[in-house]
């Protein structure tokens, strides 16, 4: 297949023939790297997007405005985004866990916290030059690193939740979603562990460097503890019920003692664990609005699933770089 037939055979979240003609301005002077899947990524500012990713940053650094109120959920891919999603609008909307029509019945986390610079996502429920188009207070989403974000973000009193996983973890999960949607959407054999390893271990992935993304939220919410919460996932897996009461605390929106003692915590963890999410109509068959297959999204969830992947020498040299890149920062994993 020549490039010219795989740019027309990609699924439309990867195809870059519909970007703004700044984005289209700007890429030719970024630096280039291949991609895990067919197309390339772009440095800007310090960091790999694909076109239309990029394209969506730029965009909403040049017009979108954060409220006062919005909450914005920040992750490094394949991190646990899925599953904060669904915690975070549970919690916001919980007066609805109840009913039998509960969004998360009908529809993937993804299609109710839309990301950002994911115009896809926006355009599917309204004009992408209309960014206040969901109902206050927001809810929203996004993998952008610190340094990117909108202004708006940093100068409002927006609550950003940032969510990370362990590198080792965070890597296999990346590099199985890659080669689902591989085999899928461009028709490609899967990609050797080896080679997106590598790739990996030298910053070059989507939103990477990962160790660079973390640190920046890491430093950020040291620096903003009122309005930047850091979490990591495998913390949140060993203990969900008191970090789901933690973003409740934070949000401003705690758990009443009625509420407690109601059951209203457990409920909202067994609505949205990865048992109960997975086994829904909507994640089993469904597409998002990126027409990414629902099922994609949930893989195991588990913590430490890297050992059934990764070599000796590959530990070592991920680990040492984690050790680099984190020293002195108290950042441990």
């Amino acid at each position: 297949m020549n490039g010219q037939e795989r740019e027309t055979s990609l699924p439309r979240y990867l195809k870059g023939d519909d970007l703004t003609e700044e984005c289209r301005a700007l890429i030719p002077s970024l630096p280039l790297e291949r991609d895990w899947l067919s197309t390339h990524y772009h440095l800007y500012q310090g960091f790999w997007f694909h076109a239309r990713y990029l394209d969506g940053v730029l965009w909403m650094q040049r017009h979108f405005t954060a409220a006062d109120s919005d909450t914005l959920l920040v992750t490094t891919p394949k991190s646990g985004t899925t599953w904060l999603k669904a915690l975070l609008f549970s919690l916001l909307h919980r007066s609805q866990l109840s009913s039998l029509d509960h969004p998360l019945l009908r529809r993937n986390p993804h299609d109710l916290v839309p990301f950002l610079e994911h115009r896809l996502y926006l355009e599917s429920n309204q004009s992408l030059e209309d960014p206040s188009f969901m109902a206050f207070p927001r809810l929203l989403a996004t993998h952008m690193p610190f340094a990117s974000l909108p202004v708006s973000v940093k100068d409002s009193k927006c609550k950003v939740v940032y969510l990370c996983r362990n590198p080792k973890d965070t890597f296999v999960s990346m590099w199985s979603f890659t080669n689902s949607l591989r085999l899928k959407d461009t028709a490609m054999d899967p990609s050797p562990i080896d080679e997106a390893f590598d790739s990996f271990c030298r910053g070059v992935s989507l939103y990477g460097p990962y160790w660079d993304h973390v640190l920046q939220y890491y430093r950020a919410s040291l620096e903003l503890p009122d309005r930047v919460l850091f979490i990591r996932y495998e913390e949140m897996k060993e203990s969900p019920r008191e970090h789901l009461r933690r973003l409740a605390r934070f949000l401003g929106c705690p758990f009443s003692e009625e509420e407690e003692a109601g059951g209203l915590v457990d409920g909202i963890l067994t609505q949205c664990s990865f048992e109960s999410l997975s086994k829904l109509e909507v994640n089993q068959r469904g597409k998002s609005a990126s027409g990414m297959e629902n099922r994609w999204f949930f893989r195991k969830g588990e913590v430490g699933d890297w050992v059934n992947y990764l070599s000796p020498e590959m530990i070592a040299r991920i680990d040492h770089i984690t050790e680099e890149k984190l020293q002195g920062s108290g950042l441990k994993f």
